[in-house]
């Protein structure tokens, strides 16, 4: 894996961590009604994970020459909560996460 690959992989695990910390916290608040403090924490540690990883999402399609539809993908598993793991993990087992070949290279016959 890639440098740029590491970094995006770190970044889908904050970004999940934080979307799983908040969800506790507003299953504390809204839920058994005992305390805000989770939601205010996770919610600016999730903000900030969320922003990281939108940054690093568009810097490693453009670094690993990723297909747009990849790019959209990652981007999209910031949505729903607790996605960009498995979309991470996923993009691993398919090698996108990968240093691409030179532009200039080709594959021997």
């Amino acid at each position: 894996m890639s440098a740029t690959g590491r970094l995006f992989a770190v970044a889908a695990f904050l970004e999940a961590l934080t979307w799983a910390g908040l969800l506790v916290g507003m299953l504390l608040k809204y839920g058994t009604g005992t305390t805000d403090l989770g939601v205010w924490l996770f919610g600016r540690l999730h903000g900030a994970a969320f922003l990281f990883y939108v940054v690093v999402s568009l810097y490693a399609g453009v670094r690993l020459r990723w297909p747009l539809w990849a790019l959209l993908v990652a981007l999209l598993a910031a949505i729903p909560p607790l996605v960009t793991v498995p979309v991470e993990m996923w993009f691993r087992r398919i090698g996108l996460l990968s240093q691409p070949a030179p532009a200039g290279a080709q594959a021997s016959t």
